[in-house]
């Protein structure tokens, strides 16, 4: 196992403490803290689980663009018996209009990448992923998701907030309202270095939920991970104690605003301005990877060009679980939507990401985190099983693979599966509701008890959907 430093609660709450004591007493700054943490009415405080958890916090490894699972973890003969033929599906009632008329249409292509299975378990998987292959025992696979609309920004919209076409809460802010802070002195929803398309900040915003609820960014649309930081972390004062006294000064004036005004956005500043006080001492060390080993930096696939980007953003994904984020969201900076090139794009793609999220897994699993920890890897949807063009496959909702690890899962499992063809969702289907219910389930929340009164009604993630998918619960 790789020794570093780590960063848990108590690691950070230290570390916070002894940089507070530069020029400002390092009791009177604790002082200062526990009566920001301890605030009348803190929606910072932790809020009890409905239900004893699995886990206690999530990574979400979103694949952006739609990964093809009939290419990664869906293996279809028949692909390659009717390969150059017409799609012998027609009128199918459960799908979109849109998708139906496309299922009559062009040829099947078969898979370019041979699969063959793993593990003990047997668990299928394509040459795309020979790293992640290694960790089949540890894989819940749903074989049989399907979800809410043909466009990137629907099927986007879907699975990180529960709506396709409304502004809704993104499930990160859910976890951080239903679960508070692990650690009060970092945020409890981090996304690093967030894509700007597709939604953009509705991706990990909160809408209607308190604004601190909205995750902290480290860094934005084109950043590099080695080159994200939090913005606006550091004030031009950098002696705390002259920083706590403008805090204060802050606080009773936003706060007499607030009582004046009660606009909610004024909450997340005041909020915002704690917990960068708070970070100080803590964020831009855990961001730091140079004291990580060599080894596990070659771990993560950080010596190789092709895989460095994502494997930094893993790696720094490790260290926020470390410290006790709740909800870390880890999106791709390109896009899986080969509408044509796809076997030069998803190999492409693959390397870029099959040793950073094996690394991620290695990593957890030897430091005992994936006991605790919910790993999600996820895309909007998948792709059709006909060609578009000469290479290329079109976007499928109707039927898609995503894989859970760690905490709470039946790992080695395959549920649900789609059509001969992989074209639309057939047997266990699983809605994206279903898989929101299922992810909050493990964390201890009740998801039909997930509620926030806003414009007359009680919202949730949910909405009035969702069932929670007991066979891949451990």
């Amino acid at each position: 196992m790789n020794q570093c430093n780590h960063f848990t609660p108590e690691f950070t709450r230290r570390k916070w403490l002894e940089s507070a004591a530069c020029g400002f007493g390092a009791l009177a700054f604790q002082a200062f803290a526990q009566q920001i943490v301890q605030a009348a009415g803190s929606p910072n405080a932790f809020s009890t689980p409905h239900h004893a958890p699995k886990a206690k916090r999530v990574i979400f490894l979103f694949m952006h663009g739609g990964v093809s699972h009939v290419d990664s973890f869906d293996p279809k003969p028949a692909l390659k018996t009717y390969h150059g033929k017409p799609l012998p599906i027609k009128g199918i009632d459960n799908l979109d209009v849109e998708l139906k008329d496309k299922a009559g249409s062009g040829r099947v292509l078969d898979t370019t990448w041979k699969f063959r299975q793993h593990g003990e378990s047997g668990q299928w998987i394509s040459e795309l992923w020979p790293h992640l292959s290694k960790h089949a025992d540890d894989l819940c696979f749903i074989k049989s998701m399907h979800t809410q609309g043909v466009s990137h920004g629907q099927a986007v919209a879907m699975i990180h907030t529960g709506s396709d076409n409304l502004l809704r809460p993104s499930i990160g802010a859910w976890v951080s309202y239903g679960l508070g802070n692990e650690n009060q002195n970092l945020p409890a929803f981090v996304s690093i270095t967030p894509p700007a398309g597709h939604g953009g900040v509705r991706n990990y915003g909160s809408s209607f939920l308190p604004a601190h609820h909205q995750a902290t960014a480290l860094g934005h649309s084109g950043s590099k991970a080695a080159e994200a930081r939090i913005e606006y972390l550091q004030g031009p004062n950098a002696q705390l104690g002259e920083q706590h006294r403008q805090l204060e000064i802050l606080n009773q004036i936003n706060n007499k605003h607030l009582s004046q005004t009660r606009d909610k956005q004024i909450e997340g500043v005041i909020r915002s301005y704690e917990m960068a006080f708070r970070m100080q001492g803590v964020a831009p060390e855990l961001i730091d990877i140079s004291k990580e080993s060599k080894s596990t930096q070659e771990l993560y696939g950080m010596e190789r060009q092709e895989s460095a980007e994502f494997g930094h953003r893993c790696l720094l994904a490790r260290r926020f679980c470390e410290a006790g984020v709740r909800y870390i969201q880890v999106s791709t900076p390109y896009v899986w939507d080969q509408h044509g090139g796809l076997v030069k794009g998803h190999t492409k793609n693959a390397l870029a990401t099959d040793q950073p999220i094996s690394g991620l897994l290695t990593d957890l699993k030897q430091r005992g985190l994936l006991e605790d920890t919910l790993v999600v890897w996820g895309t909007e949807f998948g792709r059709t099983p006909v060609a578009q063009g000469k290479d290329g496959r079109d976007h499928n909702p109707a039927g898609f693979t995503v894989w859970l690890s760690g905490a709470g899962v039946n790992r080695g499992y395959s549920h649900g599966a789609t059509d001969d063809f992989g074209y639309y969702a057939q047997d266990n289907k699983v809605h994206m509701h279903d898989l929101h219910a299922t992810i909050l389930h493990i964390l201890g929340i009740n998801h039909e008890e997930l509620t926030y009164r806003y414009a007359g009604r009680d919202f949730r993630l949910t909405d009035v959907y969702g069932q929670v998918v007991k066979e891949v619960l451990a």
